[in-house]
């Protein structure tokens, strides 16, 4: 029994992702730049096609003010260098004008014929620092636009930030029935009813089986206030070998030359550093055993050199397996994980978990994407 009613309550599998390092976040130690792994073109595109080839589903591609690859410039590259693997694109609302966005986002989904899925963000951008309240205002707004261009004939929206009117949907057309999936994270209020009213992925930072089950809860309710359910997620890193001791060893290892100012200056220059979730993940390092343990094979070292998602799962083949198994029954049906290296990681993790779960992607189980080119002036309906 799930902890809440979920959208995808009889799917018996999992949408398993893997993530890009655009935003020079790919380390041997962690906390040490390599030049070998910087977040380059062709560094970064290597991880996406190593994820595709170890048989991953999805693979999120951030956004952050950093050095490394713009979002929406990578996800188009990975088109044509892949043909499986969803691409999960991270979006800033209000960075770009949200009627060129859904441009933009409906021609990357015919580029990528349907594996298109959208990370909805809503952070500050660089050099701004505005109240919470607004950007999710603001973030809502981008988002019921961009429902009405991939749903309707006509824009017409009347809102605080932005007004449209008698604007055509041509333009903007995806390929995807109803445009592509809203993942989103976030957990104050305002985050909450954004997610609940219109998204359909709510995705949770690692933190105890408790605190993650509240936090399905927080959002369900504000999603029956919708009279709607959604499907739940898990971004978190995960180290996995042969035996248990070998991967609280490698974790040991990968945090072996951090500089502790070195990691709190990582931290502090992420768009998202002083958000309500990371303040939830420095709380965990603070709760954690000598070893950094918060509870079974849940590792939070890898949070003193990075914002964000800050633990890993650390264990054998048979206990990341029961690990993820039990989040699966919680509800959760969507993982996007990541390791340091990348490519190395996603090795380990593709040949010890893989075989054994059950996958999917996500826009394919909730019936978006077409058997046959959509009649869309991109694909094939009518030229006017």
């Amino acid at each position: 029994m799930t902890v809440v009613p979920v959208t995808s309550a009889d799917l018996d599998a999992a949408e398993v992702s893997w993530f890009s390092a655009l935003c020079s976040d790919d380390y041997q130690f962690l906390g040490v730049p390599d030049g070998n792994l910087r977040s380059s073109w062709a560094h970064c595109s290597d991880i996406v096609k190593k994820a595709e080839a170890n048989g991953f589903r999805n693979i999120l591609c951030p956004s952050s003010y950093q050095v490394g690859q713009d979002t929406l410039s990578f996800v188009a590259g990975c088109a044509p260098i892949t043909d499986r693997i969803n691409l999960l694109a991270a979006v800033r609302c209000g960075e770009m004008q949200p009627i060129m966005l859904a441009r933009t986002l409906a021609t990357l989904d015919h580029m990528l014929e349907g594996r298109l899925t959208v990370n909805i963000i809503s952070s500050d951008f660089p050099g701004q620092k505005e109240p919470s309240p607004f950007r999710y205002q603001r973030s809502r707004e981008v988002v019921e636009i961009l429902k009405q261009a991939w749903t309707q004939d006509e824009i017409n929206f009347h809102g605080e930030v932005y007004d449209f009117t008698g604007l055509t949907t041509d333009p903007a057309r995806p390929y995807q029935t109803g445009g592509p999936l809203l993942y989103f994270g976030g957990y104050s209020p305002d985050a909450l009813d954004l997610c609940g009213q219109h998204c359909d992925v709510y995705l949770m930072w690692p933190e105890k089986i408790e605190e993650l089950e509240g936090r399905m809860k927080a959002v369900n309710t504000v999603a029956e206030k919708y009279h709607r359910t959604l499907d739940y997620g898990l971004r978190t890193h995960v180290i996995v070998r042969d035996t248990e001791a070998e991967a609280r060893e490698y974790a040991d290892y990968i945090v072996s030359k951090l500089d502790d100012d070195q990691g709190k200056a990582i931290r502090a220059r992420a768009l998202d550093a002083t958000s309500l979730g990371v303040s939830h993940q420095a709380k965990n390092r603070e709760i954690a055993d000598d070893d950094g343990y918060v509870e079974p094979h849940m590792w939070t070292g890898v949070g003193r050199a990075r914002s964000g998602c800050g633990a890993a799962i650390v264990g054998s083949t048979d206990q990341v397996l029961s690990k993820l198994e039990t989040y699966q029954k919680m509800g959760i049906r969507a993982f996007i994980l990541s390791g340091y290296p990348h490519l190395e990681e996603a090795d380990h993790f593709g040949s010890r978990i893989l075989p054994k779960i059950k996958t999917c992607s996500l826009p394919h189980e909730y019936g978006r994407v077409p058997a046959t080119p959509p009649k869309t002036p991109l694909a094939t309906g009518e030229r006017r």
